[in-house]
């Protein structure tokens, strides 16, 4: 059995709610990045914002990126799968909610993130075939 954890990215940074989408952009860019978590206060998981997000939600739309905060873009319910869950779950869920990015949790607490591109790393090509085509062409 695979689990979450074994295919997972390590080292996952979180955006604060109030970070305007500059400086969100700004890290992206350092951390070589397309999307990053955002955690309240609290340091808990309240969503994820990509660099698309960034582009069409608010450059697009001509909103000033130094004032739009992180947390202005999330919306819905934020989807995430335990550390110890087989991976199989994570195919599921990013499948079913049309997901290309998964939180992995840990005693409620943000222990990484899986993405597309780290299942193609570490996944048979039939299974990443898969899920690619169950989520490609959805907006999220």
């Amino acid at each position: 059995m695979t689990t979450a954890r074994e295919v997972m990215h390590h080292g996952c940074e979180c955006l604060r709610m109030n970070e305007n989408l500059t400086a969100a952009a700004r890290r992206m860019a350092e951390l070589d990045v397309g999307a990053m978590p955002v955690c309240g206060e609290d340091g808990r998981l309240k969503g994820i914002i990509t660099d698309r997000d960034i582009v069409v939600k608010a450059i697009a739309r001509g909103r000033n990126p130094s004032e739009v905060q992180a947390g202005d873009l999330i919306h819905g319910e934020v989807w995430s799968v335990d550390a110890n869950s087989d991976v199989e779950d994570v195919l599921h869920q990013m499948a079913e909610h049309h997901i290309r990015r998964l939180p992995v949790m840990e005693r409620e607490e943000l222990v990484g993130i899986i993405s597309q591109a780290d299942l193609a790393a570490k996944l048979p090509q039939d299974k990443v075939g898969e899920l690619v085509e169950a989520i490609s062409g959805t907006p999220h």
